[in-house]
């Protein structure tokens, strides 16, 4: 029996309204239709955290560590993203090549461009997914 590629998908989980809740998990739906594994952490690590966070981070690490493929759906108001998004940045600076697929493209340069931001994560993701 083949083993089920593993995607960890990096997005909004704690102030993620209904509406983008549910177009996340059309996506997951899709991801995991097409064969992959997929680690969503709105469904697959724990959110009621005693230590304030360090739990949920220990986690999403794992998770991260042990996916071959990492989806981000950008929301540049999403601090657990920007934490996430850091890991991998790190792991990439540490010579593991995680593929990085930008789930939210076209949506998130919309929004980029609009911010008039001249830094952000965006960027960092874009790089990433980029320097495959």
């Amino acid at each position: 029996m083949m083993t089920k590629e593993k995607v960890f998908l990096i997005c909004p989980v704690r102030d993620a309204d209904k509406e983008l809740t549910e177009k996340i998990k059309v996506y997951v739906e899709s991801l995991e239709a097409q064969g992959y594994e997929v680690h969503w952490p709105k469904r697959d690590t724990e959110q009621v955290d005693p230590t304030g966070g360090l739990f949920v981070c220990n986690e999403n690490y794992e998770a991260i560590c042990a996916a071959g493929i990492i989806h981000v759906w950008y929301d540049e108001s999403s601090g657990g993203s920007k934490f996430d998004i850091g890991i991998v940045y790190t792991r990439r600076k540490q010579g593991y090549k995680q593929k990085v697929v930008f789930a939210n493209y076209d949506e998130a340069k919309k929004a980029f461009d609009e911010s008039g931001l001249e830094k952000s994560h965006f960027k960092i993701v874009e790089e990433l997914a980029r320097g495959q």
